[in-house]
């Protein structure tokens, strides 16, 4: 039985987390450094953006984690360290500090950054924040770091789950940042996943790589990929339960488990997005393929016009239509049925392609709340496939108007 438990990214053992402000972001008031840091070291996995123009850290942690394992996370907030000159160095440059003060490897070291494209980044802050970073770590930290890799995020993003592998006990936890410049093509904005259970680093990249498809890949912000998405996780072990090292009965529990905290995370990520007031979520049920059903999900999910309508609380159910209309699915429209539904009710909008009558009044209401479902069934086949997203406002387009100056 998988249930959910307080401790963030240090709820699995001999994990430890700490955040500071070091002096990268002109607000005092805002953590800009984090750490995470397990006291073994670890089996490691992670995807990356898709995007050709990468920032600096990710080149850097790839390189690291070429042998499969890692025993800390280094994070910055407030600069991408991304299109820089000296980029690569930085980053390296924060492994090595990072390692000196912990006593492992800096190729052990997995280093990332969240905030402005091209600036330049010095690593005088950095450096005099680590010392401090390291001294504060602590097994309850996860919401310092949580909170220290956030950029226009109005809410830190921490989960953990318990689970049972081989007769023992294992946690899986994690943090999350993620606002704005979401659009993935493999993960997502920045996440940082720890586990005690013992799995070898090529199932756990497995395990990664697999779930991201139905999860990070299935949430959209505002169409754009960024340059810095990433999506690490550290385990190592100390749970003591038989190590996975081939698919099986303990391997699709720890996949649970890992979806659990992932599609949490998901939903958290898309109803923070930058100036939303909605949390989307996108059911498609009755394609001909789950890989059909994920394409029609993400289109709607991806429609400024369909997110205009969520906002106005309009049930436009054309711009639904629409959505699945271009997303390059041989869709049988004629067959199409689509509801709205919220915790004040559900509204049938649409029938076999066609409106059906529905009280505009009830509709409004149920459009109003926070959490909005689009349900789409295409009635073709036994596909099905969720997206999260949420809605565009004015805000939107306020703080990104201005996010450099």
């Amino acid at each position: 039985m998988i249930q959910q438990v307080t401790g963030g990214v240090c709820a699995a053992k001999g994990f430890m987390a700490s955040g500071v402000h070091c002096g990268i972001r002109k607000n005092k008031e805002k953590k800009d450094l984090g750490l995470i840091f397990s006291t073994v070291p670890a089996q490691a996995a992670a995807v990356y953006t898709t995007n050709l123009v990468k920032g600096a850290p990710l080149i850097v942690t790839k390189s690291h984690l070429l042998n499969g394992t890692a025993q800390a996370v280094i994070c910055n907030s407030g600069n991408a360290n991304t299109c820089n000159a000296n980029g690569i160095e930085i980053a390296e440059q924060m492994s090595a500090l990072t390692a000196q003060q912990l006593s492992i490897a800096p190729e052990d070291v997995v280093v990332a950054s969240t905030g402005v494209i091209g600036q330049p980044l010095e690593i005088a802050p950095i450096a005099g924040g680590i010392p401090l970073l390291a001294e504060s770590l602590t097994a309850e930290g996860s919401g310092e770091a949580a909170a220290a890799i956030m950029t226009t995020d109005t809410q830190k993003k921490e989960i953990a789950v318990t689970f049972s592998l081989g007769g023992k006990t294992c946690t899986l936890g994690g943090i999350a940042k993620g606002s704005g410049m979401i659009h993935p093509n493999m993960a997502t904005m920045l996440v940082f996943l720890t586990t005690d259970a013992a799995i070898s680093a090529n199932m756990l990249q497995k395990a990664l790589s697999t779930d991201v498809q139905s999860s990070f890949n299935m949430v959209s912000v505002d169409g754009d990929t960024s340059t810095n998405d990433m999506v690490t996780i550290l385990a190592n072990g100390l749970a003591g339960n038989p190590k996975i090292t081939a698919e099986g009965a303990d391997f699709t529990a720890f996949m649970e488990a890992l979806n659990t905290v992932t599609v949490w995370l998901c939903r958290k990520i898309a109803g923070d997005g930058e100036g939303a007031t909605k949390l989307l979520e996108c059911k498609v049920t009755g394609a001909t393929t789950e890989e059909s059903a994920k394409k029609v999900a993400k289109s709607v999910i991806c429609s400024s016009l369909t997110k205009a309508a969520m906002f106005g609380a309009d049930a436009n159910w054309g711009r639904v239509l629409c959505a699945i209309g271009y997303s390059g699915e041989a869709v049988d429209v004629t067959k199409v049925d689509v509801y709205f539904r919220s915790p004040k009710g559900i509204v049938f909008v649409c029938e076999n392609g066609a409106g059906v009558p529905f009280s505009e009044e009830e509709a409004k209401k149920i459009l109003l709340e926070t959490e909005i479902e689009i349900i789409i069934d295409l009635k073709s086949g036994s596909g099905t496939a969720t997206a999260w997203g949420c809605d565009l406002t004015y805000d939107y387009v306020k703080i990104n108007g201005d996010y450099r100056t």
